[in-house]
């Protein structure tokens, strides 16, 4: 898996990152037992990828608030 460099704000990869996001994708989108991709890794990997290029402050607006704010709560809690 690349090192996240996931951002506030989307960002376009740059040099040889560019190659390198784009070899670690899936092969192709697939779809079993209503999930995308056949592996957590692959569905995760993926998610990595488009988090970086349209960034946190959007994908935050996807979904409720409340459920955000309670996963970063028990994530301070683990720390």
């Amino acid at each position: 898996m690349p090192e996240w460099d996931i951002r506030r704000e989307g960002r376009s990869w740059q040099g040889d990152e560019v190659w390198a996001r784009y070899e670690s994708t899936p092969e192709k989108t697939e779809m079993t037992d209503g999930k995308l991709y056949w592996t957590d890794e692959e569905r995760l990997t993926m998610l990595g990828l488009l988090l970086e290029n349209v960034g946190i402050d959007q994908a935050i607006r996807l979904g409720d608030p409340r459920v955000w704010r309670e996963a970063i709560a028990e994530l301070d809690e683990a720390q």
